[in-house]
């Protein structure tokens, strides 16, 4: 039985766009092209003291420079925090989530934190989830208890039969039906923060639940998110969401081999525009 294929990209409204963001949207707007489907741009504002509107503007110019189109109006998940909300509500009414209050040195310094892990930086220790009550009158995180979470949908083994297709390739090969590892969520990624101190609901949370609001069906993305896919996938058994087939793409790098980031003004879309670069000159650059 043949779907509407729906891919979308994603990018945060805190800087110019850059070499590696053309890569992926490029890439997802080809394959939404090839399957006569839809490609979708969302801004991903939820860090509201970073994103500026000014930034949102330059992208979607960008976008159109490149040839890209999308069905309008974009949605800013900004505007989902009702929905977030209540999502982030039911995970708490099943005791799944506890209170943070915890610093980034704080977690860093802790006696047996690893110094790798998530891509959010080590996993966290548990140490507020080992306190008996705290006060919540400081600014707290929410995060996700991920043994309970783990336990809630049947214990590890059944864990062990969620899975996600992947089409595109993970940082090690991987590909094709590929299951999550209740031992890797605990000890890799660990309690994530699903809510921050300043009150918006945190990425991984509204990735999934934004994803299943537009009807995504595919979602294109770096190899650097590969790591986060199986939390996603619990969270989406969690909140009862269906999952998208995942493809990852291979990173664009700088001369010197290293992940291209919003620091790289050289390298921005807008930047390399004003030296005189046609798309089809971008397109030769990250090779599409």
């Amino acid at each position: 039985m043949s779907f509407a294929v729906v891919e979308r990209f994603a990018p945060s409204p805190t800087g110019a766009l850059h070499l590696g963001h053309a890569f992926s949207a490029l890439t997802a707007w080809e394959a939404a092209k090839a399957a006569g489907g839809t490609f979708l741009l969302r801004m991903d504002d939820l860090d509201t003291g970073r994103c500026k509107q000014h930034f949102a503007d330059a992208i979607e110019d960008d976008l159109k420079d490149l040839g890209l189109s999308w069905p309008e109006p974009v949605l800013y998940q900004s505007t989902r925090a009702g929905a977030h909300g209540e999502a982030l509500d039911g995970l708490i009414r099943r005791g799944l989530v506890y209170p943070c209050v915890c610093t980034r040195a704080e977690i860093q310094a802790a006696a047996g934190a690893p110094q790798e892990g998530a891509e959010d930086g080590p996993p966290y220790p548990g140490t507020c989830r080992r306190k008996a009550s705290l006060s919540l009158d400081q600014p707290h995180a929410l995060r996700l208890d991920m043994a309970k979470a783990i336990a809630s949908l049947g214990g590890p083994d059944a864990v062990r039969t969620l899975t996600f297709e992947e089409i595109g390739e993970g940082p090690s090969g991987e590909r094709g039906t590929i299951a999550v590892d209740p031992d890797k969520l605990i000890d890799q990624i660990g309690d994530v923060v699903l809510r921050r101190k300043d009150g918006a609901v945190a990425y991984h949370m509204a990735v999934v639940l934004d994803d299943e609001f537009q009807g995504v069906t595919h979602v294109t993305r770096g190899q650097d998110l590969f790591p986060s896919t199986p939390l996603h996938r619990l969270l989406q058994a969690l909140l009862d969401l269906p999952t998208p087939i995942y493809r990852h793409h291979r990173l664009i790098r700088d001369a010197e081999g290293r992940r291209l980031s919003k620091r790289h003004d050289d390298l921005a879309l807008s930047a390399i525009r004003a030296a005189g670069a046609t798309t089809e000159d971008i397109r030769a650059r990250i090779g599409i």
